[in-house]
């Protein structure tokens, strides 16, 4: 199945855009298995190409660094680079999701959702593996992806009995002609509109996850979003309303919080089983799932003060739905980089859920104070610039048996390098409490 792939960038003058974690992970590949192939490389700051042949390849930097495109057959976008307002022909641009998918389509669940992906992947190869492991075969499952691992790196370690669980993001999703075997839609909010432009665009690059199935292919969706695939052949399951009642399950030993949760653990069994897993076999494995990091995460208690980490939260209804699950929020933590989302959700649930002090950063957080200003909010408004100062306010102002949440429901692009570096700093920052 891999010659699907090399067959396709034969002989073609390819052009690598953006030059990233993936767009490595793309070299990698080439130099492998087309090592002739004509490669240009393309990213916008030219500290990428430290470690690159510059003799080997053609390289484009600065403003204009795609600007090349139109000199090449084919070109693979990796997930990070938008395209928009740029004129170039979108015929040309595939991905490594687009030709993986080509290829491996048949053995793909593929996840993806605005919220609850990177858990739910997790959780779908974590009971995978261990049915497979107890029957000898627990090598024969992958977890790849927006989870971290460039899909191409891993074609090596993939047979024909290997179940590949993909964590697909809206950017990986934007540009492919093919959809996985079984397709995973858990939710659809505004996020990532810098990137986009609209909600709809955004919205439109999610259901590519099912769009391109066939008939045999499976799409696992949300109910809310049931009547988008109204038009697909395919055999569609609506997660939300799977009955497991006579499964007996234990909810409360399942270590992941939340109602959000219960749905992110229906729609992982309802993917296993579409591919042929009992459930039987399948839920034993729920309880022995190990939870992500900054999801809601429960770092402590120090100096009388609980603290949660629940820095992975960028859209406000991540944010209602840990302040639904932690109870009793004492210190918010919210704001960050704005991209010019629709805060309103948020608002109304804070006016009818007021939380004693609620800190706020970055523009983000000034567009979330005057809206809980003119919503005459009575909770304590106040602003922070750093992280160190948010701790000082809490040190201050909190008393035994508080409790400090960090969700922002925001971007860390203006501050921190991603969400998990927002993280780490304040469960170090907790520790020292």
């Amino acid at each position: 199945m891999i010659d699907t792939i090399i067959n396709r960038l034969n002989g073609k003058k390819i052009l690598i855009a953006g030059f990233g974690r993936e767009g490595k992970s793309t070299l990698r590949f080439l130099q492998k298995y087309l090592p002739d192939a004509m490669i240009g490389i393309a990213d916008k700051n030219e500290s990428a190409f430290q470690d690159i042949d510059k003799e080997r390849y053609e390289l484009f930097a600065g403003d204009d660094y795609l600007n090349a495109a139109a000199d090449y057959n084919i070109i693979i976008k990796t997930p990070g680079i938008s395209v928009n307002n740029i004129e170039i022909d979108c015929s040309k641009i595939t991905s490594q999701t687009d030709l993986f998918l080509e290829a491996y389509h048949n053995q793909v669940i593929g996840i993806t959702g605005t919220k609850g992906k990177s858990t739910t992947s997790s959780l779908i190869y974590h009971i995978i593996k261990g049915v497979k492991a107890l029957k000898g075969k627990g090598n024969d499952v992958i977890l790849a992806g927006n989870i971290g691992i460039p899909i191409l790196d891993c074609i090596d370690d993939i047979n024909e009995r290997t179940i590949i669980v993909y964590e697909l993001s809206a950017h990986q999703l934007q540009f492919i002609n093919k959809s996985p075997h079984v397709g995973v839609l858990l939710n659809v909010f505004e996020e990532h509109l810098d990137h986009f432009g609209t909600y709809d665009k955004y919205k439109d690059a999610k259901i590519n996850v099912l769009r391109y199935m066939s008939d045999g292919d499976f799409a696992i969706v949300n109910n809310s979003l049931f009547h988008e695939t109204e038009s697909m052949s395919v055999s569609r399951i609506d997660f939300e309303s799977f009955d497991l009642k006579n499964f007996n399950i234990n909810w409360e030993e399942i270590p992941l919080m939340g109602e959000h949760n219960k749905l992110n653990v229906k729609a992982a069994l309802c993917a296993c089983r579409s591919f042929g897993f009992s459930l039987e076999d399948l839920i034993p494995h729920l309880y022995t799932f190990k939870p992500l990091e900054h999801r809601q995460e429960f770092v402590g208690i120090f100096n009388g003060v609980k603290f949660y980490n629940d820095s992975i939260s960028t859209i406000p209804q991540a944010t209602i739905a840990a302040l639904n699950t932690i109870k009793n929020v004492n210190f918010l933590l919210l704001g960050g980089f704005d991209r010019g989302i629709d805060y309103s959700p948020l608002i109304s649930y804070l006016k009818e859920n007021v939380m004693p002090y609620v800190l706020l950063t970055g523009k983000a957080g000034q567009t979330i104070k005057n809206m809980l200003q003119d919503a005459d909010y009575k909770g304590n408004i106040l602003e922070y610039t750093d992280m160190e100062s948010a701790f000082e306010i809490v040190r201050n102002m909190s008393k035994n048996g508080d409790v400090c949440l960090l969700s922002p429901a925001a971007a860390s692009y203006d501050r921190y390098k991603n969400f998990e570096e927002r993280g780490k700093i304040f469960k170090e920052l907790a520790k020292k409490f």
